[in-house]
C-alpha cells in the first residue's frame, strides 16, 4: 500500500470502502456471532464481493482476475480491518493464490485460479502443527506410493478449514521438523477420503479449523512446486499473508484510533469534554504516530512484494511485528479512553481488541518477526 495511491488505487479504496461499510460493517460481524451462523461469513455477501472483482485481484487476466498486485491486495485488507468484516479473502484470494501463482503448473493454475478469482472455490494453507507460529517444524508425513503419497498427521489454526475446497497441505517427505529441505506442498480435495475437519470459530468470532490426515491419498498431479523443494514457495506464500495481515491490523488500529477520537471529542466530565485532557492529548498523539510510522513500514512491505518479491523477508517482518504492536497499542487505549463502557459486549471496540490479537498470532506475532529480525543480523 503505497503512501500516495494512483487514480486506479484510490478508485478501489473507495469502492471497497463504500461497499464494506454499506454491506459487512461491525453490526454484521455481530450477527453471525449472535447466530452461531454455519458458515462463519455471508455467502450472499461473498457473492457480491467477488462480482465487484476483489476475489480476482491477484489473478492474472488470462485466469479471469484483474492482476492487480499486494498493494491492491492491502487496500482491500485494510477495509476489512476498518470493518471486520468476515470473509475467506485472506485465506483464500491472498494467501492460496499466491501459493498457485508462484509453483502452480499451468493445468493446476487453469484448475483453481479461475475459481478463485470468481468466488465460486474457496482454498487455504493448512501450515500449523503447534500453538505458536512455527512454520519450518512440519512433521505431517508425505509416505511415496506407486502413484503418490499418503499423508498422515495434523493441523491446526487453518483459516476457512470447514467451507474450503483445497487445502495446500505442507508435509515432510525427508528430513527433521525445522529442516527447510524434504518439504513438500500438496494440492489436497477437502473432501477427501481420510480428512477431518473441525471447526473452531475463534475468540474473534473468524472461522478457522482443525484437521486429521489418516491415509490421504494424493497423485503425483497434486504436488505443488518441487518434491522436497516447498520451503521457497511456502516463505513465499507467508509474507504474503504476513503483509495482508499487517495491513489488515493497520485498519483495524485506524478504526479504534478513529472511534476514540471522536468520543474524546463528544465526552465531557466535569463540563469539559474529555479531550481537552492534556494527558489523553498526548496519549492520542502518541497513537497517531505509531500508526503513521507502521502505515510506513506496511506500504513498503506490500510495494516490495510486488516490485522484488525475493527480497521482502526483513521489510515483511517489519511490518507485521510493527502492525502487531501497533493494534495491540490501539485497542487497548480505546478501550481505556473510553471507560467503562469499553469493556461491555454492547460496545463494539471489543470485536476490534480480540480481532488485533487473533491477527498478531496469525502467521507469527511481533515476537516471532523481531526474532527472525535479529537472527537474520547475527544476533
Amino acid at each position: 500500500m503505497a503512501l500516495i495511491l494512483n487514480e486506479e488505487q484510490n478508485m478501489l479504496l473507495e469502492s471497497a470502502r463504500d461497499f464494506l461499510t454499506r454491506e459487512a460493517p461491525v453490526s454484521k460481524l455481530r450477527q453471525l456471532r449472535d447466530t452461531a451462523d454455519a458458515t462463519g461469513f455471508s455467502t450472499a455477501l461473498w457473492k457480491d464481493f467477488s462480482a465487484m472483482g476483489f476475489s480476482g485481484l491477484l489473478v492474472p487476466e488470462a485466469f479471469g482476475g484483474m492482476g492487480l498486485g499486494y498493494v491492491e491486495a492491502g487496500i482491500v485488507m485494510a477495509q476489512i480491518g476498518h470493518n471486520l468484516s468476515a470473509s475467506p479473502f485472506l485465506a483464500s484470494n491472498v494467501v492460496a493464490t499466491t501459493a498457485l501463482l508462484h509453483a502452480g503448473n499451468s493445468a493446476q493454475q487453469s484448475k483453481w485460479l479461475p475459481r478463485l478469482a470468481n468466488g465460486t472455490s474457496i482454498a487455504t494453507l493448512a501450515l500449523e502443527e503447534h500453538t505458536k507460529h512455527r512454520p519450518s517444524h512440519i512433521a505431517l508425513t508425505a509416505s511415496p506410493t506407486v502413484h503418490g503419497f499418503t499423508l498422515n498427521g495434523s493441523k491446526t489454526f487453518v483459516l476457512e478449514a470447514h467451507v474450503a475446497d483445497l487445502l495446500i497441505v505442507p508435509a515432510r517427505r525427508a528430513g527433521d521438523p525445522g529442516d527447510l529441505e524434504g518439504i513438500t506442498l500438496f494440492l489436497v480435495d477437502a473432501k477427501a477420503e481420510g480428512i477431518n475437519i473441525e471447526r473452531t470459530v475463534m475468540a474473534d468470532a473468524h472461522n478457522a479449523g482443525r484437521i486429521r490426515f489418516k491415509d490421504v491419498e494424493v497423485h503425483t498431479d497434486a504436488v505443488l512446486g518441487p518434491v522436497d523443494g516447498g520451503w521457497e514457495t511456502l516463505n513465499a506464500t507467508l509474507n504474503a499473508g504476513r503483509a495482508a495481515a499487517a495491513a489488515e491490523l493497520l485498519g483495524v488500529a485506524d478504526e479504534a484510533f478513529s472511534r476514540t477520537v471522536q468520543y474524546l471529542k463528544e465526552r465531557k466530565q466535569f463540563d469539559r469534554l474529555i479531550g481537552e485532557f492534556q494527558g489523553l492529548q498526548h496519549r492520542a498523539a502518541q497513537l497517531y504516530c505509531e500508526l503513521e510510522i507502521t502505515r510506513s513500514a506496511v506500504a513498503n512491505a506490500l510495494s516490495q512484494l510486488d516490485a522484488n518479491p525475493g527480497t521482502a523477508d526483513e521489510v515483511v517482518s517489519i511490518a507485521k511485528a510493527r502492525a502487531g504492536r501497533t493494534a495491540t497499542l490501539a485497542v487497548q487505549e480505546a478501550v481505556q479512553m473510553h471507560g467503562g463502557m469499553g469493556m461491555t459486549d454492547e460496545f463494539d471496540m471489543g470485536f476490534f481488541m480480540k480481532r488485533a490479537r487473533v491477527l498478531q498470532e496469525l502467521f507469527g506475532d511481533s515476537n516471532f518477526h523481531l526474532n527472525q529480525l535479529a537472527q537474520n543480523r547475527g544476533y
